[in-house]
């Protein structure tokens, strides 16, 4: 199956050129019957400056989804509900905790076609949001990368989600490297392994290092104040003003509570395929542990990490499932002698893989952490929402700051990190 890798990356919508990404998202939905929902989009900013954001969508017709024919079509339209859903329910002085039926009938329909839950996740902010500078454009370069919808219209928030279309951009490479390394596995070319794990650690190390490049257009109270709260989604948000979630009201006195996360860089199918490929298993307990658990967890009972696997596009996840099953480096690696070079370069992935999550926690204090003591860059109105709730745990803290933060996921943000670092070095072995 492994040896025919376009026919295998193109049944999972993966390519060898953009990884997860596709070719290039639609800029706008062309069919005039969708005019409304891209004229309220294409000027959000504007609307949730003016507050006329949630009249504008309260007026909004029920528009039929049956219209949208290709793929990208309902990417496009997807991309464009979660937008305004998030603007919708954030983008006042309260959250609103009731979407109106012309969001909620087509949003939940195109999310169904997609595989996808109706909020914003990664898929709608960072995948399918991205447009380039001409053709030609290196979609590695994030200063040749714009968005295509904005909450804020700032050049800290493209910043902020195209560095992330960047990473995934660059990892397209390393998919294929991962693919090969398990086909060298399977016929035990050990030199062959430890090559692949050597490209894969360099590999690694530039997306660290396009990570840092976070610091140079995104400013942390920019972030912190202005952008972070529309990213927050309806999942443990009590204390953010949604105490039951959000209802999705389909008219005619029909509709259901749900409660989803937010976007989540946990959410990238990329990062989670190092996991699978390194043997890095993530505990629901919150104990680090790196080998597979000797018995299941409790039923019903699944990890934050596996959980993100839900709010990927389905045949990304369906990628990931495959990846579980083919994995088979960690056993082969521990197989070998501790001093090996398939070893060496096995724990040198693991360890980049590490400090890849490493300058991630130091970009989340620095920009949730330290920013929430940061006055709003601009004056704003009050508002309850995921900055202000942060700001006010934080004066109201016993000094443990770190403890208690809920990440726009809806997890507790900093142990969750740690967590996620700790059991990813732990998979590294120096002794048997």
């Amino acid at each position: 199956m492994l040896n025919s890798p376009d026919l295998l990356l193109d049944k999972y919508d993966v390519s060898l050129r953009n990884g997860f990404l596709p070719d290039i998202p639609l800029l706008s939905l062309q069919d005039p019957y969708y005019a409304p929902w891209e004229v309220i989009a294409q000027d959000l900013t504007a609307h949730i400056h003016a507050r006329t954001l949630r009249q504008a969508v309260e007026c909004l017709p029920v528009l039929d989804t049956s219209r949208l024919q290709t793929e990208q079509e309902w990417r496009r339209a997807y991309v464009v509900l979660a937008y305004l859903t998030h603007a919708y329910v954030w983008g006042g002085e309260q959250p609103m905790d009731v979407l109106p039926p012309a969001i909620s009938i087509p949003f939940l329909e195109i999310s169904s076609h997609l595989e996808l839950p109706p909020c914003a996740t990664y898929a709608a902010l960072n995948l399918w949001n991205f447009a380039t500078a001409s053709p030609t454009s290196d979609l590695t370069c994030p200063d040749d990368l714009s968005v295509t919808l904005s909450f804020t219209g700032t050049k800290d928030e493209e910043w902020f989600l195209m560095i992330s279309v960047a990473i995934e951009a660059r990892g397209a490479q390393l998919i294929q490297l991962m693919l090969d390394t398990i086909q060298a596995v399977t016929v035990g070319d050990t030199k062959r392994v430890a090559a692949s794990l050597t490209e894969i650690s360099e590999g690694i190390q530039e997306l660290s290092r396009i990570l840092e490049r976070m610091y140079e257009h995104c400013r942390p109270a920019v972030f912190f104040h202005q952008l972070r709260p529309y990213l927050a989604g309806s999942k443990n948000m009590a204390a953010a003003g949604l105490q039951t979630g959000l209802f999705y009201d389909l008219g005619e006195e029909k509709g259901e509570w749900h409660q989803y996360s937010g976007g989540s860089n946990a959410q990238s199918s990329l990062i989670q395929a190092f996991d699978i490929f390194l043997g890095v298993e993530h505990s629901t307990t919150g104990n680090p542990k790196a080998e597979p658990p000797k018995s299941q967890p409790p039923v019903g009972k699944v990890g934050y990490i596996q959980d993100m696997r839900n709010y990927m596009p389905g045949p990304h996840r369906r990628f990931l499932e495959m990846l579980s099953q083919c994995s088979n480096v960690r056993p082969f690696v521990m197989a070998s002698k501790l001093d090996s070079p398939v070893r060496d370069a096995y724990n040198a992935a693991v360890m980049c893989l590490g400090t890849f999550r490493d300058k991630h926690i130091q970009i989340v204090t620095r920009y949730i952490i330290m920013a929430a003591k940061l006055p709003p860059p601009e004056q704003t109105p009050p508002r309850l929402n995921l900055a202000t709730t942060t700001c006010s745990q934080m004066k109201n803290s016993d000094g443990n700051v770190r403890r208690g933060l809920s990440g726009t996921g809806g997890t507790d943000l900093i142990p969750f990190l740690k967590q996620t670092r700790d059991t990813t070095k732990s998979a590294a072995n120096y002794a048997d």
